[in-house]
């Protein structure tokens, strides 16, 4: 399963591939699994189904490393779009923004005054989330949110379990009352900066995820989305919440659209507060590896679909 993982993770970030592979009917079959199309109209058309379900949820558009300025204010124009959509359509929906799509490889002052600006018209719609993307730009996105979070209380951050700096990056985050969705992370890194062993990922994951319990329990300001479909992470930390008195307001677990069906529908009658993330647009390959790699096997899956 690791050197699946390694193949799809190298995948991910070859180009070749990435022109050549999604012209394959079986590919494009096999990644509606993980996202219903690639409009904002599928992906709203469905946050609507969930919410019928009860589920509220998150919604990106794909893409990242845009290389021109321009293209970051097509980007803000299409989230923007995005929440006033799903204003209109009466949803609980969410955004949720990568850095490179708006200005971080242009220039840092670039992407805070976008994603500034976004902040602003998500007010009274939510928490806009800042993605985290590979540890070359963990430092930079960290400054980012700082900047953004000192003028809009209503921005989050995620943050990988998996990276050796996270406990120490949390705790400077502390002050701020953080938003924050804990995932364990999807892209490949060096041993010297990321935790190779699942074991010693997992057990970050949960170390973090107390702290911030700890700290909301303890009647601390911020928001903790649990990225997982672990459940060995969900179980336990849910009821840590739960004994913590830290409820649906300030706690939520957060999953992939297409992964743990059944899994969301028990949490759903649990009444465990759950937030499902739908992702759209045509630079879906990346994502797409980064999600294979993260269970490869899903692999079978694709496998299945090529005699279909």
């Amino acid at each position: 399963m690791e050197s699946m993982r390694k193949v799809l993770l190298w995948a991910s970030t070859n180009r070749w591939l990435s022109q050549r592979l999604p012209e394959r009917r079986f590919v494009r079959r096999a990644v509606r699994k993980f996202m219903p199309g690639e409009t904002l109209e599928d992906a709203l058309s469905e946050a609507a189904r969930l919410g019928k379900e009860g589920i509220p949820t998150l919604v990106t558009t794909l893409g990242e490393n845009v290389e021109t300025a321009e293209e970051t204010r097509d980007s803000v124009a299409e989230y923007g779009r995005a929440m006033d959509l799903a204003e209109e359509m009466g949803l609980d929906v969410e955004v949720s923004i990568k850095p490179t799509h708006l200005g971080l490889d242009q220039d840092p002052e670039l992407a805070v005054e976008n994603v500034g600006e976004l902040a602003g018209r998500a007010e009274g719609r939510g928490t806009l989330w800042i993605d985290m993307e590979g540890s070359y730009y963990t430092e930079a996105t960290l400054s980012l949110y700082r900047a953004v979070r000192r003028r809009h209380v209503n921005v989050g951050l995620c943050i990988q379990s998996y990276l050796r700096r996270t406990a120490d990056d949390l705790e400077s985050l502390m002050e701020f009352g953080p938003r924050i969705r804990l995932v364990k992370g999807a892209y490949a890194e060096p041993a010297e900066i990321a935790f190779p062993d699942k074991r010693d990922v997992d057990e970050s994951y949960l170390a973090l995820s107390r702290r911030l319990i700890d700290h909301l329990g303890d009647g601390g300001d911020g928001f903790l989305g649990l990225g997982t479909h672990d459940p060995a992470m969900i179980g336990p930390l849910s009821a840590y919440a739960g004994a913590a008195g830290v409820d649906g307001s300030r706690f939520e677990i957060e999953m992939l659209y297409g992964i743990g069906r059944r899994e969301q529908r028990r949490l759903v009658s649990n009444r465990t507060p759950l937030r499902v993330l739908i992702s759209y647009g045509a630079a879906w390959f990346p994502w797409y590896m980064r999600r294979l790699a993260e269970r490869p096997a899903n692999v079978w899956f694709v496998a299945r679909s090529m005699f279909r």
